[in-house]
């Protein structure tokens, strides 16, 4: 039933900056946690920050205070404000949704948005 729609994804020169949206359809978006993972050909999919229904957020490491994730409940939302974006951080972006009271791992799945930082 839960449907998550990426965008915002695109070319920018490094140093550059993006803002990826992500729109929850279908569900109770309050009881569910929101994250971005990214992906890159040959490498594991790996998280990049998520924010709990209340408003707290976590970060890796290698984001190093440069991504902001954030959720609006009336646009049932949730961002990731991507700046001083280096060649690195190249890779498709997904949002991803769980749910924190199943009893089972629930978790669904955008479908992707690419993020290219190249000069």
């Amino acid at each position: 039933q839960v449907q998550l729609v990426e965008s915002g994804g695109g070319l920018v020169q490094p140093g550059g900056s993006l803002r990826l949206s992500c729109v929850f359809y279908g569900g109770i978006f309050s009881i569910y946690a929101m994250g971005w993972y990214r992906q890159v050909p040959g490498k594991q999919r790996e998280l990049v920050a998520v924010v709990s229904p209340g408003g707290g957020a976590t970060y890796e490491d290698y984001v190093k205070g440069r991504f902001t994730i954030s959720r609006d409940h009336a646009e049932r939302t949730v961002y990731l404000q991507m700046n001083n974006l280096e060649p690195q951080d190249t890779a498709l972006y997904y949002c991803n949704a769980r749910n924190v009271r199943a009893p089972y791992e629930s978790d669904y799945w955008g479908q992707g948005t690419q993020v290219t930082v190249s000069s």
